[in-house]
């Protein structure tokens, strides 16, 4: 590994000590405790270690043996030089959720959600968290004439507005993150997208202290340009963290190895979040939410890991390449024209008068060639190591 150490890869608890168990099979690898994993990720240069509160603490703990875990966990991560940059609440495995947690019908359920989500911040809080993620992986339905879509939200809004809130009074310096899906586990999952995620952090009362947390799996499931959302989501300020795996679309959620489908994607996606293009770098952790094929064994799933920060470095290195190639920088910058009015201060009537004004050959331009299969071809040739 070149790890370059201003680049935190983390990995949660959930991916590298997936056991391989699935709808349709028994689990092939045995389950690592948590103390081993974070070991094994700080051996292996990994520098975060993320979690679901019920992957370190299991569900029905009592306080002495969840203080007991969370003091050995501490010590494992002092151990191996691995910090807790983000932390999450499972509300998707308990049969509490089958209908939702926060957009549950029932207020006890809706009750329940709130107080294990706090306790699960207080958790995540103590092992250095600064984001909190929230993916709501029962929140829809399977039939919609359950409840109306536009309650579900309210309640899902109570329940942001209420956590933040209770950050606020307990001092914590956190943020929130909304991780969008379309579905699976449930047939629709609410907020589906990226772009639904953004417009409701805008009805929030604290809309400052709430981003996103896109992840490639999710957004190309259904076909959607995941670099576009991760774009949109950078340029509003809302990237508080990033979920990478790879997946093809229109199969079921994969999560795989980063960059082990769509490499193209990947590359541009790389290139976006280091910032070789000229926009400003992404500077949150490189969060690896993945899992190694069935077929491995523990040392196998190691291997994973190894080769998703490998992927990435790779891709960085590709993509500085690209951006400091000369005929490529000659491309770009022919597309690129002086403004003839610049409307950047927005509207005015003189503007409008100037733009009136021009003299524009819409023939002309539009014949006009620019170049992109010759810049696509170079990405291409960057991509595979030929520049």
């Amino acid at each position: 590994m070149t790890n370059d150490h201003s680049t935190l890869f983390s990995f949660g608890l959930w991916t590298v000590g997936n056991p391989g168990r699935d709808p349709f099979g028994h689990a092939v690898r045995p389950v690592q405790d948590p103390c081993h994993i974070v070991q094994k990720l700080g051996e292996i240069g990994a520098r975060g270690v993320n979690l679901h509160d019920e992957d370190l603490v299991p569900f029905g703990s009592s306080a002495a043996e969840r203080d007991r875990i969370v003091a050995d966990f501490k010590k494992a991560m002092a151990d191996s030089g691995v910090s807790c940059p983000m932390a999450t609440t499972n509300l998707f495995s308990q049969p509490i959720f089958k209908d939702g947690a926060f957009t549950s019908n029932d207020p006890r359920v809706r009750a329940f959600a709130l107080r294990k989500t706090m306790d699960a911040i207080d958790l995540g809080v103590e092992l250095g968290a600064r984001t909190y993620v929230f993916w709501g992986g029962r929140e829809g339905t399977e039939t919609d004439a359950c409840r109306d879509g536009r309650d579900a939200l309210a309640h899902f809004r109570e329940a942001i507005d209420f956590l933040c809130g209770y950050c606020d009074d307990q001092g914590y310096d956190l943020r929130f993150a909304l991780e969008a899906k379309p579905n699976e586990p449930r047939g629709d999952i609410y907020l589906s997208t990226t772009g639904h995620m953004l417009h409701f952090i805008s009805t929030l009362q604290h809309s400052d202290r709430v981003g996103v947390n896109p992840e490639v799996a999710h957004e190309t499931m259904a076909g959607l340009n995941f670099v576009h959302g991760v774009a949109q989501a950078m340029e509003c300020g809302k990237l508080f963290h990033i979920d990478l795996n790879a997946q093809r679309i229109g199969r079921y959620d994969q999560d795989l190895r980063f960059g082990s489908e769509d490499l193209k994607m990947a590359f541009l996606l790389v290139r976006l979040l280091e910032g070789t293009n000229g926009g400003a770098r992404y500077e949150g952790p490189r969060h690896f939410d993945a899992h190694a094929y069935r077929t491995e064994d523990v040392d196998g799933v190691w291997e994973f890991a190894k080769g998703c920060m490998r992927t990435y470095e790779l891709l960085a290195e590709r993509a500085r390449a690209f951006d400091a190639d000369p005929e490529v920088k000659g491309l770009l910058e022919a597309t690129k024209k002086p403004a003839l009015v610049d409307v950047s201060g927005g509207y005015s009537a003189e503007r409008a008068a100037a733009l009136r004004d021009l003299d524009i050959d819409a023939a002309a331009v539009g014949a006009e060639g620019l170049g992109y299969e010759r810049l696509d071809q170079l990405l291409v040739e960057h991509l595979m190591g030929a520049r």
